[in-house]
């Protein structure tokens, strides 16, 4: 599903945020990544969905070649990689079923397939009921549950979580990892950036470590394994 070999990227500052990394990640694998501050990991999701390109080496996501990836195909690539951020990045001027459905107009699906799909990603976050309301009429683990209904309306092969649980209080967090979970159960790949030690030691399932732009540790059903 996503192979590194040899990866490395420095940055224009000289700061060399991927120093080497090699990393083989199969089909329906739930991976945390973890590391201090300023470690990398945000570099090592960020290549994944080519938001950055390495210096130097391969990564391979679908069989594409991410590093030699022309940049009008960068689009195309993300229809198979689905992406939620720490800070949900929702439209706030369109409605909570405009926000997910747009993803699937801009690769002109057709409209009665659009609220099909719209409505069974509703369902699966729990806000079905709650689809004509703007982004500011939700808390904030809504709109983090939208984010994430919106990453896989395309139903990709890959789902990306840069800190998903970061901005949301602890039972919002928990409620955020259990639609996760179901979604890692439905075969799809997810890589989850997190600082949550408690989740990550709770919820098992492999652990890559990143420190000072090096993965020091790869372990299935691994421990956070830093001091909260």
């Amino acid at each position: 599903m996503i192979e590194m070999k040899d990866v490395y990227k420095q940055y224009s500052n000289g700061v060399m945020a991927a120093n080497g990394f090699n990393v083989h990640i199969k089909q329906g694998e739930f991976v945390y990544v973890v590391g201090p501050s300023g470690a990398g990991k945000s570099t090592f999701i960020k290549m994944m969905y080519r938001e950055e390109r390495p210096t130097k080496g391969d990564i391979i996501v679908n069989s594409i070649n991410l590093a030699k990836l022309k940049t009008s195909r960068v689009p195309y690539l993300r229809r198979n990689v689905g992406v939620v951020f720490q800070d949900f990045k929702l439209l706030p001027s369109l409605t909570i079923y405009e926000n997910i459905a747009f993803a699937l107009e801009v690769i002109e699906e057709h409209p009665k397939q659009i609220k099909k799909r719209v409505m069974e990603v509703l369902d699966l976050v729990g806000l079905k009921h709650k689809a004509r309301m703007l982004p500011n009429e939700l808390s904030g683990g809504e709109q983090q549950r939208v984010s994430i209904a919106r990453s896989i309306v395309n139903t990709p092969k890959l789902v990306i979580a840069d800190e998903p649980t970061g901005n949301l209080d602890p039972e919002t967090s928990w409620d955020i990892m259990n639609i996760l979970e179901d979604i890692s159960n439905r075969g799809t790949t997810v890589i989850m950036a997190t600082h949550n030690r408690e989740i990550v030691n709770t919820i098992k399932h492999r652990v890559i470590a990143i420190e000072n732009g090096r993965i020091v540790r790869d372990e299935q059903r691994g421990d956070y394994g830093y001091e909260s």
